[in-house]
């Protein structure tokens, strides 16, 4: 798939926040480490009073429910996504309470240099046609004292082990390794002197089967399966049940830049 045509299949699956919220419903559902991992991210946040923070690919903005008092500590607050509809999803998510709502494309951030003391681009780098062009944004937004954090996942997580389960079916491993837990920092210190790795430790564990066919369903990479009964993958998945539980591995984590 080419850029062009990889960030239209991108803009389609988050025009709305269905898909995105059917997955982040499961790993709530099933993930074995209770904290999650928004508030894992979270924990790992320095953010000070009065600092002037902007989230890039905010999504539904779950990752701020319930933290009104550090948005409004904060002497700005922008959540943005390059998909509008994302962008109202989070309005209607988080509310006013301070926020700023915009949407923005991470390789044209309309700010001035130096602007942000942290600036924040969860689980999307690896949708970025132009990695290089977008942390170049990222390092000139940010003051000279300041802080990028970004979450991604790795390489050997869901998306390996649904395709070696739904290989008959002409799954195949498709993860975009464009910015993952294994090649992160040499991308990262192309544009930043200081970059540190932290990995959050996680799988599913799934007791109903059809919520982990809803997961794949929701996923544009198992395009290979819409021709497929979700019976029949649901069949190929029971066979791999332990006592009752799917259990499928995760790799998450996120990086530190300054």
């Amino acid at each position: 798939m080419n850029r062009m045509n990889d960030t239209a299949a991108v803009r389609q699956q988050y025009a709305t926040n269905q898909n995105l919220s059917t997955r982040i419903s499961i790993h709530e559902k099933y993930s074995t480490n209770k904290q999650g991992f928004g508030n894992w991210i979270f924990s790992n946040y320095w953010i000070n009073n009065g600092a002037k923070v902007l989230e890039l690919g905010c999504g539904t903005g779950d990752m701020w429910k319930n933290r009104t008092d550090t948005i409004r500590a904060c002497g700005k607050f922008v959540l943005s996504d390059f998909s509008e509809g994302m962008v109202k999803y989070a309005f209607e998510t988080v509310g006013s309470c301070g926020a700023e709502y915009r949407v923005i494309d991470i390789q044209d951030i309309p700010y001035e240099n130096g602007t942000f003391d942290v600036v924040i681009a969860n689980m999307m780098l690896y949708h970025v046609p132009d990695i290089d062009k977008a942390l170049r944004e990222v390092r000139r937004v940010l003051k000279s004292d300041g802080i990028f954090y970004c979450a991604t996942y790795g390489e050997h997580g869901i998306i390996e082990y649904l395709a070696s389960v739904l290989s008959d079916y002409g799954v195949k491993d498709t993860v975009n390794r464009n910015f993952t837990l294994q090649n992160g920092t040499e991308i990262l210190s192309r544009a930043f002197e200081s970059v540190r790795k932290l990995e959050y430790t996680d799988a599913l564990a799934v007791t109903d089967i059809n919520d982990m066919v809803d997961y794949i369903y929701s996923m544009t990479s198992m395009t290979a399966l819409q021709s497929v009964p979700k019976p029949l993958i649901a069949e190929a998945l029971s066979k791999h049940l332990e006592d009752g539980i799917l259990h499928v591995p995760k790799e998450y984590g996120m990086f530190i830049c300054s």
